[in-house]
């Protein structure tokens, strides 16, 4: 990225010299990287995060440690999963990631896999569980749920004993929902979502609500959640941040909860290690699995990023670098 702005237009292939890693950082070669939302915004200069330009995007990957920088305990041969240090992102042969910030990628789990159990997974987990508090027996509402991250609330949702209703765009993707384990799976282009979640509940509502979209669909929300349910801030893929009336707040005694994941890397890093852990094992367990769409070469990454942007995907877009299982 030399500027800032349409993927298509501004997204290029380079031959740069391989990121030296600095103090507590290491040099992976990737194998792959999972695209997110905000990737998009990160290119077009609308994310929280501005690194300088020029730089490579590319916010999650697995890959085999090259290089150590002074102090840093990984090993070449070390393989691993996490999210590259800016500017020197994933979308490259090679990646600069935080030491203390790198993952077991262990030995059986399929790159692609990897890639895409970080950040989605992760996301997914510390929210449902530390923000949302989501306990088994309570209904569960995943806006979204073909997308990465939904996908990763739905599977999770059910792991943790959760009636969960989803909402998504159109045949192909409330399939995609059911097959993940979706109880109801509604679409919103043509179902009457709120009335379908107030019925399925008789009349209580969802006790959490999962919303990545932000806008129309916070607002719809609000009419459907149970006394004393939590609706998880996730995001805004809508484009519209809305705005809460403290005052519904208060007559339906309901929490409106924020998560930043990347927040936690900073201000509490072990709970990222024991949810990476926990994600390992249901993982290995089977009741976990990254919905893949598809597994594209690093060349076409800008077409990669137009599917993601259109939601032309169900689940996650993984980029590989190189070849390999």
């Amino acid at each position: 990225m030399h500027r800032l702005g349409d993927p298509a237009e501004v997204l290029q292939l380079d031959e740069v010299d391989p990121p030296g890693p600095g103090p507590g950082q290491v040099r992976v070669a990737v194998h792959a990287v999972g695209l997110n939302f905000p990737d998009l915004l990160m290119i077009a200069g609308r994310y929280q995060e501005r690194p300088p330009l020029p730089f490579t995007p590319g916010l999650e990957v697995a890959g085999v440690v090259t290089a150590c920088g002074e102090g840093a305990r990984h090993v070449p041969g070390d393989r691993v999963m996490g999210a590259p240090v800016l500017p020197a992102g994933g979308l490259a042969d090679e990646a600069v990631l935080p030491d203390d910030g790198c993952y077991e990628w262990p030995a059986g789990l399929p790159a692609a896999d990897a890639a895409g159990l970080f950040i989605t997974y992760q996301t997914a987990y510390v929210g449902l569980h530390r923000r949302a508090a989501l306990r088994a027996g309570e209904v569960l509402l995943v806006h979204a749920g073909a997308s990465g991250v939904g996908s990763a609330a739905i599977q999770l949702g059910k792991a943790a004993g959760a009636t969960v209703i989803t909402t998504s765009g159109g045949p192909v993707k409330t399939a995609a929902c059911r097959d993940l384990g979706a109880d109801v799976a509604l679409d919103h282009t043509t179902d009457d979502w709120v009335a379908a979640v107030k019925q399925a509940t008789g009349g209580r509502g969802a006790d959490v609500i999962w919303d990545p979209v932000g806008g129309d669909v916070f607002d719809a929300s609000r009419k459907c959640i149970a006394f004393e349910g939590r609706l998880v801030v996730v995001g805004f893929a809508g484009g519209r941040i809305p705005e809460v009336p403290a005052s519904h707040v208060l007559v339906k005694n309901y929490s409106v909860v924020g998560l930043h994941w990347g927040s936690y890397r900073r201000f509490e890093p072990s709970l990222i290690a024991e949810a990476h852990a926990e994600l390992l094992r249901l993982h290995a367990a089977g009741v976990v699995r990254p919905l893949i769409d598809r597994e594209l070469p690093l060349e076409q990454a800008v077409e990669a990023l137009h599917l993601l942007a259109t939601r032309q995907v169900a689940g996650k877009v993984i980029l590989r670098p190189r070849p390999g299982p």
